[in-house]
């Protein structure tokens, strides 16, 4: 079986990922409750028991409290931080009423965030850091700075950046010693302008496309490990309410559900299996503080495996609503 690119780096890992953002009661101030951290736990426990034992975090999830409550269940479970693989993410500055929302990849800005980082989670060092969104004023050599003086400290292992272009990491790299090892994206059975960038080559309809160009060649070039965030496509074709659905989202959900039953499993596992399938061996990070969900994708990576070409290419044609060119 093909090697993932993190496992290229050394970094041992599942092929998912559980995305923490849900996890640590509201968007606010307010204190963890019981019943945040029950929550947390049994979607922690829940992904564990299914094999996952990457957990994905960023400074701003909850307002820090997805990483709080997470660093309970440490300490509650130290044996557990050596099982598992911390990544977590900064350089989202959000509005406070006076200062506006921002992007920060100042040197000060990434060390002591991730000094919060270490202190909410209860731990000495992370396994990759991720810096979250472009920032404008990104000033490469200065992010090097950071990254240099995080790695000599060990609070840092590996680092990585999300929401990029190839252009944008090249640009950042040329500053950099140590390999960006991973970017993250959304895609999803839902959004699929990643696919549609490259199959639209010379076609009308490409002119509107805005996926940068070569961003999966680049990662499958450089072993850059390509992590979508919202694969589930918050449910659309695995429970949702169709309501207000288009045609295209309910013909995509009916085969989602059809091949789930076909393949004696779930439609999330479907939803999943088909991401994963695309040689760049994409990472999903599932997002869901439901462990009753997460529990529905145990079977993603059997599926990525039995999916055949043509019925990747059905699902991939019934989400954009019109046949492939």
């Amino acid at each position: 079986m093909k090697a993932m690119p993190l496992e290229k780096r050394g970094i041992s890992t599942s092929r998912v990922v559980f995305g923490c953002m849900g996890i640590g009661g509201g968007w606010n101030h307010d204190p963890l409750t019981k019943e945040d951290y029950t929550i947390a736990e049994a979607a922690v426990e829940a992904a564990l028991s299914i094999g996952i034992t990457m957990f994905d975090h960023a400074d701003i999830y909850k307002k820090g409290k997805s990483e709080s409550v997470f660093g309970q269940i440490l300490k509650n479970r130290p044996d557990l931080r050596d099982q598992i693989v911390l990544q977590s993410k900064c350089g989202i500055r959000q509005s406070d009423g006076v200062l506006p929302g921002r992007y920060d990849f100042s040197k000060s800005h990434i060390l002591s965030s991730v000094d919060g980082i270490l202190e909410r989670l209860g731990v000495e060092h992370l396994d990759v850091l991720l810096l979250h969104r472009p920032d404008p004023l990104m000033e490469p050599d200065e992010v090097a700075e950071a990254f240099t003086q995080l790695k000599t400290s060990g609070k840092v292992r590996h680092f990585g950046v999300s929401n990029m272009t190839a252009s944008q990491i090249r640009f950042l790299q040329r500053s950099i010693a140590e390999p960006l090892v991973v970017n993250q994206l959304e895609m999803s059975l839902a959004r699929t302008d990643w696919l549609d960038q490259g199959i639209l080559v010379n076609h009308k309809e490409g002119v509107t496309i805005n996926f940068a160009d070569g961003i999966m060649e680049h990662a499958q070039m450089e072993n850059i490990q390509v992590q979508a965030w919202g694969p589930l496509a918050q449910g659309i074709y695995s429970g949702k309410s169709l309501d207000n659905a288009t045609n295209a989202e309910k013909q995509t959900a009916a085969l989602v559900q059809q091949m789930a039953i076909e393949k004696e499993t779930t439609p999330e596992s479907i939803v999943l299996g088909w991401l994963m399938k695309h040689p760049a061996y994409i990472q999903p990070v599932i997002g869901t503080s439901s462990a009753e969900r997460v529990l529905a994708c145990k079977d993603a990576v059997r599926i990525s495996e039995l999916l055949s070409r043509e019925e990747w290419y059905a699902l991939f044609e019934k989400s954009r609503g019109h046949q492939i060119p």
